[in-house]
């Protein structure tokens, strides 16, 4: 994903969910993922798909049952 994309997704995503904390990072390794973040927390990836001459964007967000708070 470019930086032009990482940049307009992440307006998207900030415009949508209303939360100008999230943040959409360039990975660490050359191939990695590209991380999905909310301020410091890392919530997720986001990968792009190009088929038919259609560009979209994947969000998968990661919760972990640790993170749940259980109701008792």
């Amino acid at each position: 994903m470019t930086p032009a994309e990482r940049a307009a997704v992440q307006a998207h995503l900030r415009r949508l969910f209303g939360n100008n904390r999230i943040a959409v990072m360039a990975p660490e390794r050359k191939g990695a993922s590209v991380e999905l973040r909310v301020g410091d927390e890392f919530i997720g990836t986001i990968h792009r798909d190009a088929e038919d001459g259609e560009v979209s964007y994947a969000v998968q967000i990661v919760v972990l049952s640790e993170d749940l708070e259980v109701p008792n």
